[in-house]
């Protein structure tokens, strides 16, 4: 069986480009875009200031070029999930952990600043997709788009990007840890096949909001 694992890297990811993007996600996570500079990534990824702005014109535009390939990195990991590659490390959390860590400092400065904006449509596009296939095996009428239900659930799933050293505190153990991604593992098994609702308090809860929606 296939198994998910680093997703490969680009041609190139070993150019001074790919270097500078590299250094770059490493500078808005430490620092955040604003108080980041031009400079200090140029020297962190051994390259002239003129190579920087060569390749990417103006900090703006590399943090786009940073939020672009990580989407590619997550488009690529869904890929490799939806084929039924076997998930690293025992579950896609712990995949998912794997494949994300070099960048984990910059997604979660960057979810706080309010940018990957690309990086958050991606998810969005890819969960739209996989809520519109499980619709098909439904029997009841969904009582929000796939899109909606997907922007929904990618908020969840960031959270922990975000969250994680309060959700570390409350389970004991780094949440980013192999150890870590057996608990919150299980812990989203449990919570994704026991619904907190049942199907008379959903349709209590959603005729609450058709009555609400009418006044």
């Amino acid at each position: 069986m296939t198994l998910v694992t680093h997703v490969s890297p680009d041609a190139d990811d070993l150019t001074a480009r790919a270097r500078i993007r590299d250094a770059a996600m490493q500078h808005f996570g430490e620092h955040g875009f604003e108080r980041a500079t031009i400079r200090g990534i140029a020297e962190t990824a051994g390259v002239s200031l003129g190579l920087v702005r060569h390749h990417y014109g103006s900090k703006q535009a590399l943090r786009e070029a940073c939020d672009a390939h990580l989407a590619q990195v997550i488009h690529r990991l869904s890929d490799q999930v939806r084929a039924g590659a076997e998930p690293e490390g025992g579950s896609y959390v712990a995949a998912a952990r794997i494949a994300g860590a070099p960048y984990q400092a910059y997604l979660a400065r960057a979810l706080v600043e309010g940018g990957a904006a690309a990086v958050f449509d991606e998810m969005v596009e890819l969960g739209t997709q996989w809520h519109a296939d499980l619709d098909q095996a439904r029997t009841d009428q969904p009582s929000a788009s796939p899109r909606a239900r997907a922007a929904v659930h990618t908020a969840m799933a960031l959270s922990l990007t975000v969250l994680h050293e309060h959700v570390s505190r409350s389970i004991g153990v780094d949440a980013l840890s192999p150890e870590g991604d057996n608990i919150v593992a299980r812990a989203l098994i449990d919570l994704y096949s026991r619904p907190l609702l049942s199907k008379d308090d959903a349709k209590k809860a959603l005729d609450a909001i058709e009555r609400h929606e009418k006044t």
